[in-house]
Parts: C-alpha cells; sequence; structure tokens
C-alpha cells in the first residue's frame, strides 16, 4: 500500500513518531520529519517492516532529502518520573522545538498527543503505515535509537541490547535475572 503524502495541502505539515516505548532499557526517542512535494522514495515506510541495513540507508536518505527534521530522546529517570506516554509526547515536543522550519500542522502516530505551541494536530492510528512523513519520522528515530542502545551494548554486553536494543526478550529478561539491572533500566517497568 502507497502511503500518503500529505495529510492536507493547505499547511506546513510535520510528521511525529516515537521508538522504544515497550523497552524495559534505554531512552524513548521521538523524530519529527517535514518532506517537500518533491520528497518521493517509495522505499520508505514503517520502520517495524525494515531490515537494520534500510533503515540505515533510508535515515541517510530522509537526513539528505526531507526539508526539515529532528530528533529527541529522554532518558529512562525521565520514564520512571513522568510515565512512558509522557515521556514519549514530551520527546515528540523536543523534536517539534529543534525544527528549523516552524510546522503548520502536525501529524502524530497514534492515539495520544497534547498540544504542541498552538498548532493544529492530527493523530493517526498506525500513521507510521500510512503517511510518508510519520513514517520517514519512524525510521529516523529508529535507527538513531538502534545506533544508541548497540554503543551502550558496548558497556553491557550480557543484555545483548546490539540485537534486542532493550525489548523484553527471554535473554533480556534472563540477563537482569542474573546481573540485576543497570542505570539505563526503566526502574517502572516489570524487568522480571
Amino acid at each position: 500500500m502507497d502511503l500518503i503524502k500529505n495529510w492536507q495541502n493547505k499547511y506546513i505539515e510535520a510528521g511525529c513518531d516515537e521508538v522504544g516505548r515497550g523497552c524495559l532499557a534505554g531512552p524513548v526517542v521521538a523524530a519529527s520529519a517535514i518532506l517537500d512535494e518533491n520528497f518521493n522514495n517509495f522505499l520508505v515506510k514503517d520502520s517495524k517492516t525494515l531490515s537494520k541495513t534500510s533503515i540505515k540507508e533510508l535515515a541517510g536518505y530522509i537526513k539528505a532529502n526531507a526539508r526539515d527534521y529532528a530528533i529527541a530522546e529522554l532518558p529512562p529517570e525521565f520514564i520512571d518520573k513522568h510515565n512512558i506516554l509522557n515521556a514519549s509526547i514530551h520527546a515528540m515536543h523536543l523534536a517539534l522545538d529543534q525544527l528549523k522550519v516552524r510546522p503548520e500542522f502536525i501529524l502524530v502516530d497514534g492515539n495520544r498527543f497534547h498540544p504542541y505551541n498552538y498548532i493544529p494536530h492530527q493523530c493517526v492510528i498506525k500513521g507510521d503505515s500510512k503517511v510518508l512523513s510519520i513514517a520517514a519520522a519512524s525510521i529516523l528515530a529508529k535507527d538513531y535509537r538502534d545506533r544508541l542502545m548497540e554503543k551502550l551494548h558496548e558497556e553491557y554486553p550480557q543484555y545483548g541490547w546490539a540485537k534486542n536494543v532493550g525489548y523484553p526478550t527471554k535473554a533480556h529478561r534472563d540477563a537482569i535475572r542474573e546481573f540485576g539491572p543497570t542505570p539505563y533500566h526503566r526502574m517502572s517497568f516489570k524487568l522480571l
């Protein structure tokens, strides 16, 4: 299924998505992308459907060809204090704060968002598989977070983050059971 390029044609749209909500460790990462009319890459789609190699290549393409983009992260301590939903939305706000091009309309993957700077927004369930700018944001966030978790893996290799990127796999939970949590684990989550 082809993704729609624009939700509407009147205003500058920014697509937003986050990655890492269901992880036991690491930050939540959000991205925002504003695409030009001439941005046309049929390979861009929901990051969950792409290989790691494709994500890296497409992230480079999006960075080179988007009108504007930004990426933001919030650490486990923030997630533990404010909960994962609020942290995800706040990370999207932080990504929007960094855009040099001011959006006039915000598209958000999912069904929850807090109003941002009086700019109208639309939540789109499964938006990363429907709208190009949201899919682009999902790829940018996924690429950034995967690379970050690969770096953290070097510090704590026993948790397998290079492979599971912090998600609750059996191997990850077994490592928590054996070695305990790290400073990167979300203590408000059910680790075991």
